[in-house]
C-alpha cells in the first residue's frame, strides 16, 4: 500500500469525465479507475492509503484466488470484514470474479445471521473472526482476513475475468431488521452506474470525504460505482468517534465532503480550537440520520464556512431526494428536499391513490437506484415493487408548497392517541429544536381508555439539567396538535442503535412497555445499551 500522502488538488483539477455509459459492469469501472485516476488515493485507512491503480491490482489477485476456491459467475460471496481497505478490495475482488457481493455488518446478532445466510446462502465468506460479534455457523466455506495479503499478489484474473451482463446482479444489501427478519435488496450493475448521475452536488472531481458509514450499508456498497468515476478518495472515520478526532481528519486530510449526526456537528465546533483550524477544504457538510436545528445549520455555516444539507435514502433505493446548498435553513431542518436526478416520488393513501395537495401519505419512488427486488423473495417483492416501477415505502410525508419531501413517520411508528393518529418524526422533529435536547426519540406504546399514547425518550444536551415533561409538553402544543404533546419522559444516557446505526425503535418499545402506568411520567434510564457513535448515510430518518 502506498505510505505517502497523495496531492490534494481537488478545487484546481479539471473535471474528470465520468465513468458512465462506457463500462458494462463494476468490474470494468473498477479496471478503468485504476487507469485514469492512477496513483492518487482512493481510500485512507488510519495508517493505510491505497491508490486507485494499486485497489484494481490487488482486486485482480484476490479475484483468481477466488476464482481458485470455486467461486464462479452469480455465486454469493459475503464480506465479514470491518469498514476497511482489505473491505474495499474484497468487494473489487468479487465482482472482478463475476459473483455477487454482500456485507454483513460486524454488529448483527447470530439470528440476523442465520436468517441472512439461508436467504442467501454464501459460496465464501471472506471473514474476520476477531471483528465480528457474531460466530459463523459450522459448515460455511471461509477466506480468513490473514490469507488476503498474499492473495493480493497473485497474477492478475483480467485475461479469464468472467463475461458479466449490465443487468446481472451485482451486490445485495441488507435492511436493519429492525420489524423482522432482514431483507436483502438487490441492485444489478447498470443500478450502481445510475448513482453517478443522482449524486448532484454530493460528488465533484477528486473530492475527499470523510465517511463514518458502515461498508455493508448502502451509503457506501451502492455508491462504489460514483466513487470511482469522480476519483473520490474515502477517509475511514476513526472509530470511536470524538470531535477532535474529526477535527484532525477534516484539517489534515484536506476533506472537502464530511457527513455526521447533529450532535455530532454540535460538538465539533464547541471546540476551542475549531475557529482557528484550517477547513477551507470542505466545501459541503452533510445532516445525517435526524433533523438539524436551523441555528446549528447556521453556526456551521459561520464558523467553518460550508453549508449543510441532508439526503433522504433507504435500503431499497440509496437515493431518493436532497436539499441544496442554497436551500433556507427553515428547508434544511424540516424538510428532506427535492428528488434527485433520475428519480420521482409520490404520495398515495393506503389503496394506492394520490393524496390531495398538503395531505399525508405513504411516499412512493420510482428511478434508476431503485433496487430490483428482495433476493429470495418474490412474494415480498411484488408487494412493495410495482411492475410501473414504483417502489411503495412504510415511511409518510407530505409536500410542502415549494415540492419539499416533509416526513413525519413510518407506517409502523404511527399510533393512535384518543383517536387521533400521531407520527413521531413530526413530534421528533419540533422536540429537537429544543435547546435542552440532544437527541429525542418517541415511540407510542398501549395506555387504557386512550388506546395509546407517546414516550420521548431524551438525550439532553446538560445531563445535569434535563428537560421537564411539563417543559416538552408545553414546546410541542405551541407547535402541534396538543394531543401529540408526549405523554412520557423518559431521559436516556443515549439511544440504543440498530446494527446499521438507526435508532432502535423496538429496543425503545420494549422499553415504554416496561412501564405500563398511563399517568403523564418523567423518568430516568442509562439502560441503553449504545456504544458505536459512527454516523450513518444521509437518511434523514
Amino acid at each position: 500500500m502506498s505510505s505517502s500522502r497523495a496531492q490534494h488538488e481537488a478545487c484546481a483539477l479539471p473535471v474528470a469525465p465520468p465513468l458512465v455509459g462506457v463500462h458494462r459492469t463494476l468490474a470494468d469501472a473498477l479496471t478503468a479507475a485504476g487507469t485514469q485516476h492512477g496513483e492518487r488515493e482512493a481510500i485512507v485507512d488510519g495508517d493505510r492509503r491505497l491508490s486507485f491503480a494499486e485497489w484494481d491490482r490487488c482486486a485482480e489477485g484476490l479475484a483468481r484466488v477466488l476464482v481458485q476456491r470455486g467461486v464462479r459467475p452469480g455465486d454469493v460471496v459475503a464480506i465479514v470484514l470491518p469498514s476497511s481497505i482489505d473491505y474495499a478490495i474484497a468487494y473489487g475482488a468479487i465482482t472482478k470474479a463475476g459473483a455477487i457481493a454482500t456485507g454483513l455488518n460486524l454488529r448483527l446478532g447470530a439470528h440476523e445471521v442465520a436468517a441472512i445466510l439461508a436467504i442467501a446462502p454464501p459460496a465464501l465468506v471472506i471473514v474476520d473472526r476477531d471483528a465480528a460479534a457474531f460466530r459463523l455457523p459450522a459448515g460455511v466455506a471461509t477466506f480468513e482476513h490473514s490469507e488476503l495479503p498474499a492473495a493480493y499478489t497473485a497474477a492478475p484474473l483480467a485475461e479469464g475475468r468472467p463475461p458479466r451482463q449490465p443487468d446481472d446482479p451485482a451486490v445485495i444489501i441488507w435492511t436493519s431488521g429492525t420489524t423482522g427478519v432482514p431483507k436483502g435488496a438487490w441492485f444489478d450493475h447498470r443500478n450502481l452506474e445510475s448513482a453517478v448521475l443522482s449524486a448532484g452536488i454530493m460528488s465533484r472531481p477528486y473530492d475527499r470525504k470523510l465517511v463514518g458509514t458502515p461498508f455493508p450499508h448502502a451509503g457506501y456498497m451502492a455508491k462504489l460505482w460514483d466513487q470511482l468515476a469522480w476519483g473520490t478518495c474515502i477517509v475511514v472515520s476513526p472509530a470511536p468517534w470524538t470531535p477532535q478526532s474529526m477535527l484532525h481528519s477534516l484539517v489534515h486530510e484536506r476533506i472537502t465532503v464530511a457527513g455526521g449526526v447533529p450532535t455530532q456537528w454540535a460538538k465539533l465546533l464547541e471546540l476551542p480550537d475549531v475557529g482557528a483550524a484550517d477547513l477551507s477544504s470542505v466545501r459541503l457538510g452533510l445532516v445525517a440520520t435526524a433533523p438539524a436545528s436551523p441555528e446549528l445549520i447556521e453556526r456551521v455555516t459561520a464558523t467553518i464556512g460550508c453549508p449543510l444539507i441532508v439526503r433522504y435514502a433507504m435500503t431499497e433505493s440509496p437515493s431518493i431526494t436532497g436539499t441544496e446548498p442554497h436551500d433556507p435553513p427553515d428547508v434544511q431542518c424540516h424538510t428532506v428536499g427535492r428528488a434527485q436526478e433520475g428519480m420521482e416520488i409520490d404520495l398515495v393513501d393506503e389503496a394506492g391513490a394520490p393524496v390531495t395537495a398538503g395531505a399525508v401519505g405513504r411516499v412512493r419512488v420510482r428511478g434508476a437506484c431503485v433496487m430490483r427486488g428482495y433476493w429470495g423473495a418474490p412474494e415480498t417483492t411484488a408487494a412493495v415493487l410495482g411492475p410501473d416501477g414504483w417502489l411503495t415505502s412504510s415511511d409518510l410525508g407530505r409536500l410542502d408548497p415549494d415540492g419539499n419531501l416533509v416526513l413525519v413517520g413510518r407506517t409502523t411508528d404511527m399510533y393512535i392517541r384518543g383517536g387521533y393518529n400521531v407520527y413521531p418524526l413530526e413530534v421528533e422533529n419540533v422536540l429537537a429544536d429544543h435547546p435542552q435536547i440532544d437527541r429525542v426519540a418517541v415511540v407510542g406504546t398501549a395506555a387504557a381508555v386512550i388506546g395509546e399514547i407517546g414516550v420521548a425518550f431524551v438525550a439532553p444536551t446538560d445531563p445535569a439539567h434535563p428537560p421537564t415533561l411539563a417543559a416538552l409538553r408545553q414546546w410541542t402544543r405551541e407547535r402541534l396538535a396538543d394531543y401529540k404533546a408526549p405523554d412520557r419522559l423518559v431521559i436516556v444516557e443515549a439511544l440504543p442503535l440498530t446494527s446499521m446505526l438507526k435508532i432502535d425503535k423496538a429496543q425503545l418499545s420494549r422499553m415504554a412497555a416496561l412501564t405500563t402506568d398511563t399517568r403523564t411520567t418523567d423518568t430516568r434510564t442509562t439502560d441503553t445499551r449504545t456504544t458505536d457513535t459512527r454516523t450513518g448515510d444521509g437518511a434523514h430518518h
